[in-house]
């Protein structure tokens, strides 16, 4: 029994040891997975708000106006100049409020009282010139306004109803009056415009405060950006995540595989005359390189010799290396062809000469100054 447990409790303990070597190099693959898609989350996120703040200008703008006079005159309850006021267009003194070549809607709210002074003035006009960085105007506008009529009647009744509320201080007699001065402005890349004045032309009017409202009119990407922006954001966050994905899908199979596609897969799917054409090619390079180790290979002569050491140590003189065919005349005077062929006797006699084993002793040991030396080791043969 005891023998019989012992195999089978190695078998368990490999098991275990291959079970937990696997559950253990899942885990670390599962971590690292998660890691990355944290990370690649985080990047599309921070890509998507970098976008958007660098795409998207500022959709609305409201800045106070105050308004200053000249007051060193007795002209009695009206004023001795026109209101004015100067009103900068740059966040923090360097940005801009106005993107260039966005449409802005420019409009001007005043509160004004509902006291006989105003009622009696009646109509009156505002002006605004927006100039550049250099102080040139580069746009004017005049606008007229007034307040809401409303009779004595109803001017009574309204105060009686309102009393409480008016007694108490939780509301007022005053009119909210909206001045509509641009309705489609651009700026200018070229002459930004970085501030404007607004001027009231009336000595007699009478405010409680004013306020100047930018607003931009989107279209296109900037409209849906703008209008629906938890839609956008999941949008653009997925796109970016999925873009990241695939650029790191990639680069990783290009250092794991060396491509999308192994070597061996790309010439599976490459078509017959493909193969052909690979095939005739390696082929070519194969002989290319034969005969190139053939040359390699091949002796060389340096230079000739005056002595060559031929059998049985008798010195013949070499035969001469020309390529024209020894001639002679016979009888009737035309040249006649000594051999038929000079190439084919060269060879044979090239081969009698290697086949047969001349020994070293045969071979002269003097030789004179031009030598003539082979590459490949053997005895002395004539050539």
């Amino acid at each position: 029994m005891g023998g019989m447990m012992g195999p089978v409790l190695l078998w368990l303990q490999d098991v275990a040891a291959v079970t937990l070597l696997k559950a253990r190099r899942t885990l670390l693959q599962a971590a690292i997975l998660f890691s990355v898609l944290v990370f690649l989350l985080w990047v599309s996120i921070f890509l998507y708000g970098s976008f958007y703040y660098s795409y998207m200008p500022t959709a609305s703008f409201s800045t106070p106006v105050h308004y200053y006079y000249k007051s060193d005159c007795d002209s009695g309850s009206a004023l001795c100049s026109f209101p004015m006021a100067n009103i900068s267009f740059l966040k923090s003194g360097r940005d801009q409020v106005m993107a260039y070549g966005q449409p802005y809607r420019i409009s001007l709210e005043l509160e004004m009282p509902e006291s006989p002074v105003n009622e009696q003035i009646g109509m009156f006009m505002i002006k605004m010139s927006c100039y550049t960085k250099g102080g040139g105007t580069v746009a004017t506008v005049a606008r007229s306004a007034m307040l809401h009529y409303r009779s004595s009647l109803l001017q009574t009744l309204s105060t009686l109803i309102f009393s409480p509320l008016l007694v108490t201080g939780v509301s007022e007699q005053k009119q909210l009056i909206e001045v509509e001065l641009y309705a489609d402005y651009k700026t200018n890349a070229y002459q930004p415009t970085t501030g404007a004045v607004i001027e009231i032309r009336s000595k007699l009017v009478q405010i409680y405060s004013a306020q100047l409202r930018i607003h931009a009119y989107f279209t296109g990407v900037r409209y849906v950006l703008y209008n629906f922006p938890l839609t956008s954001a999941v949008i653009g966050v997925a796109s970016n995540l999925v873009l990241l994905s695939v650029i790191v899908l990639f680069s990783y199979l290009q250092l794991l595989w060396g491509g999308i596609w192994p070597p061996d897969q790309i010439r599976v799917m490459l078509g017959d005359d493909t193969r052909f054409q690979l095939r005739k090619e390696s082929t070519r390079k194969r002989m290319e390189k034969v005969s190139s180790e053939k040359d390699l290979r091949a002796p060389s002569v340096i230079g000739p010799v005056k002595e060559l050491c031929g059998l049985e140590g008798n010195h013949t003189p070499p035969e001469p290396s020309t390529n024209e065919a020894p001639v002679v005349r016979n009888n009737s005077g035309e040249d006649e062809n000594i051999a038929a062929s000079h190439g084919a006797s060269d060879r044979n006699g090239t081969e009698e000469v290697q086949g047969s084993e001349i020994p070293l002793e045969n071979c002269d040991s003097t030789l004179q100054s031009e030598t003539m030396l082979r590459q490949r080791p053997g005895p002395c043969t004539s050539l």
